[in-house]
């Protein structure tokens, strides 16, 4: 069976169905920390900003709680397909085509946003240091005054000399798909790592294997401290890993690889 090189993007449904799992548990965990670390806001209402919404599984799940919802995402499919989805729940969210270094708000979306979240490594697709500077202070810019921003990423080990593998399986219907993650020891000099991943797909008894590579910008935690420090907009309060455990804040430093950032806008 041939591979397809084809930007898993490109393909909302399937990668849909790989992260979903952990939707509710990332959108408790949202509204659990908000409220633990944000400013009081004036009115009931809140407001969400998203960076990178991709398939708008998380914009759903938080529109469906009440929020306000506005996100954007760099690839139009994703777009399309969480639009579509909110529109067929019956639900509303300002969602866009734009990309994290150089978004602006559309006429009629006002600032001020009491939380905005870019989840699961999403912010080390920006190569480059001053792209990923940007992002933050165009997303402090865009929070008010104590609104919190959570970041997450995992870190990189560049002593490790082994490729890492990961593997899981998801469902949905009658589609399955095996998603098969590689990645490749970073490069401590360019501070760039490799990874592929393969998503073989059974979709209504016919079955096919897609493949997309692509580049990550790596950090340590004292890389990440740097980076922070260049945006003093924003004020670092705690870190978490991907467990999602409010009870259990963690160490921010190479001792584990996924850490959540909690930032709040000064």
């Amino acid at each position: 069976m041939p591979t397809e090189q084809r930007d898993w993007y490109d393909t909302p449904l399937y990668y849909d169905i790989v992260f979903d799992d952990g939707t509710l548990k990332e959108a408790d965990f949202l509204e659990d920390a908000y409220a633990k670390y944000a400013a009081p806001a004036k009115g009931s209402r809140h407001r969400l900003l998203e960076p990178a919404c991709g398939s708008g599984r998380l914009a759903l799940e938080l529109a469906r709680r009440g929020w306000e919802v506005c996100g954007f995402d760099g690839n139009a499919h994703m777009i399309a397909f969480a639009k579509e989805r909110l529109a067929t729940a019956g639900l509303k969210a300002r969602l866009w085509e734009d990309w994290m270094q150089s978004f602006t708000l559309p006429k009629g979306v006002k600032g001020g946003f009491d939380l905005a979240h870019c989840l699961v490594s999403t912010f080390k697709y920006l190569l480059q240091e001053k792209d990923a500077a940007e992002c933050l202070r165009r997303v402090a810019a865009s929070l008010r005054p104590g609104g919190v921003f959570f970041l997450g990423l995992h870190l990189t080990d560049y002593d490790r000399e082994d490729d890492e593998h990961e593997r899981w399986v998801a469902r949905r219907g009658s589609i399955q798909v095996v998603c098969n993650t590689h990645t490749w020891p970073a490069d401590r000099k360019t501070r760039l790592e490799n990874l592929r991943t393969r998503l073989k797909i059974t979709d209504t008894g016919r079955t096919h294997t897609q493949e997309t590579r692509w580049q990550f910008r790596t950090y340590s935690a004292a890389q990440m401290k740097t980076l922070l420090r260049k945006v003093p907009e924003l004020e670092y309060l705690e870190c978490y890993d991907f467990t999602y455990d409010l009870t259990a804040p963690r160490k921010f430093d190479d001792s584990y690889a996924d850490v959540l950032l909690v930032l709040r806008k000064r």
